[in-house]
Parts: structure tokens; sequence; C-alpha cells
């Protein structure tokens, strides 16, 4: 079992395997991404983060993990059978006077509703694992979103911006950041400061204030850190399977903890819900389409003799017969 909240360095297999994918598209890449700029600890900037007056951006940060997981994705996803379709990701971070700090990414996910020209993200499962990634960063906030466009349209479009005006109102700062990927087929193109092109991809970055009239190219400069939802990859599915439900349930009852459980032939998305007694906790593991329910106690672990594959509804079953 780990934490994928605490151990960064971990990478999860799912991340090897988009690794791989980005290595056999290598062929028409033009090397690594350069080393960071930035030399700080990302821990430091975060824990440096508090409640401070908070001006227009001036810049973006990006974890060099963060980088290397939408260039890798996005590879992936060309390469894959919805390649011509658009995709994106929500960045998740901390928000600082004057710059913000990506430190997660959450993908459109498989359920999301995407053709040539839009994508629309599958916002219960984001919000869950948003939760999960908050558990033990409270101080991140979700920071702007990212999607590709097809062919070489490297800003956002009109439609997108009569969407985004609206919506950055609900962001720290009435600010959010949006990221454009595309794909080049001019190798003479080179981004400015706004944007970064590994081989035939490239992400330009932008920001967007409430009483904008347009998007304004927004500096990036890079840290050593971590993308901290890069864990929940391997267990993407699990979580699209199940967020409405779970995500229900963590709004219903306190102290509802999440994790990612490493095994051998799959991972699984656990959830632990201690009880009023304090020695005893109700465990849920869910792994592809196997939902087991286990009751925990200084004795060990029993479990359930009983399936439901909907886990609120199994959970309260548990809870019913617990009061007996």
């Amino acid at each position: 079992m780990c934490d994928p909240l605490r151990r960064w360095e971990t990478r999860t297999i799912a991340f090897r395997e988009l690794l791989q994918a980005l290595k056999r598209y290598g062929a028409r890449l033009v090397g690594p991404i350069p080393p960071p700029r930035r030399t700080e600890p990302i821990e430091a900037i975060r824990k440096s983060a508090g409640p401070v007056p908070l001006g227009p951006l001036q810049r973006l940060v990006l974890t060099d993990e963060v980088e290397r997981t939408l260039f890798a994705e996005y590879a992936e996803h060309r390469g894959g059978q919805r390649g011509e379709e658009e995709t994106g990701w929500v960045l998740l971070g901390v928000r600082n006077a004057d710059e913000a700090i990506a430190l997660a990414t959450l993908p459109a996910g498989a359920k999301r509703d995407a053709g040539f020209a839009h994508v629309r993200f599958n916002p219960i499962a984001q919000e869950l694992a948003s939760r999960v990634v908050r558990q033990a960063n409270k101080q991140l906030t979700m920071l702007g979103v990212v999607h590709t466009h097809p062919g070489s349209l490297r800003h956002p479009s009109d439609g997108d911006y009569r969407g985004d005006i609206d919506w950055v109102s609900n962001l720290r700062g009435s600010e959010g950041i949006f990221g454009i990927g595309t794909h080049e087929a001019s190798s003479s193109w080179q981004p400015g400061a706004n944007g970064k092109r590994l081989g035939e991809l490239c992400f330009s970055w932008y920001s967007l204030r409430v009483g904008d009239r347009n998007y304004r190219p927004l500096k990036i400069e890079a840290a050593s850190g971590p993308d901290l939802a890069l864990p929940l990859r391997s267990i993407w599915d699990e979580l699209e399977n199940h967020a409405e439900r779970l995500d229900r349930l963590a709004r219903q009852l306190t102290l509802v903890r999440f994790d990612v459980i490493e095994d051998a032939d799959r991972p699984a998305l656990g959830l632990t819900i201690p009880l009023a007694d304090g020695l005893r906790s109700i465990r849920v593991l869910m792994q592809g389409k196997d939902v087991r329910y286990l009751l925990l106690g200084p004795d060990g672990a029993m479990q359930a003799d009983f399936r439901d594959d909907c886990v609120d509804h199994g959970v309260f079953v548990m809870l019913a017969e617990l009061a007996q």
C-alpha cells in the first residue's frame, strides 16, 4: 500500500507506460526537456504560500513532472484511437502574489465528451481526483485548464473566451491559466517565452482575468518537483467508474480517506472510513470491476460476505449491520 501524496518519487506503472509511448513517438523529438531554471525546492515554495494580495499573474512555474506528464500524455493521445479529437487536463497548484505554481494534472478522462473541435472533461471524476490529491495538500487550488487544438492554432479561440471569461471569476485572484497544446509540422517555428516545444508537440500558455478583453501570453519557468496527481493514473478507470458515488459518500461522511494500493496484477483504489469507536474502520477495495468490503479492527480484517458494485450503498449496508 502506498500514499500517492507522500511518495512523489514513486512513478506508477501507468506513467512508465506513458514514458514508453513518448519514447516511441520520440523518433521525431529533438531532445529532453531542458534542466530547471528555478533552484529553490518546490516544498519550500509551497510552504511559503499564504494569504497574500493577488495581483495579475506574471509567470507560471511548471514542475518538471507536470511538464513531462503533459507531453507524454499528449503524445500517447495522438497515437491512440481518439488521436484526432481534442483532449485536455485540469491544473492544480499554488497561487502566489504574481505567480502560479502548477503541481498536479488531472486528465480529461476516458469518459470525456470530445471531437475535432471541442472537449468537455469528466467533471465528477476530476472533482473526486482533486479531493484525493488535496487530502494531504489543502493549499492546492484550481489554477486553470489545458486543452489541445487541431493543427497549429496556438491561441485560445473566440469560443474558448466566451466560456472562460465567466469561469475565471470562480478562481483565486479572479484569473485563470490556459494552456493550448498543438502539433507543429514546421521544424523552423519556435515558441516564445510563453511556450515550450518538444519535437512536434508544443504547449503555449496564457492567462485571463475578469474584465480582460483577450488572453495575455504568460511567461513560463521550470522547477524541480512532482506531479501530485500522477499516482492516480494507475487507478483512473476505477476512479471514473465510481466517481459519482464516491464523491457523494465523501460529502455525506466525515474523515473519508482515499489511497492507491499497488498490486502485482493491478493497482486498486482504496477507501477507508473510521468508525465512531476509534478502534475499527470500514475498508473498501476497488480493483477493476471487483469491489470488496472489509471491517478492520484490532484483531485484523474481516471481509464482508456480500457484493455490491454501488459503493455508497455497500458502505451504508455495512454501517446498518454494525449498528445492530
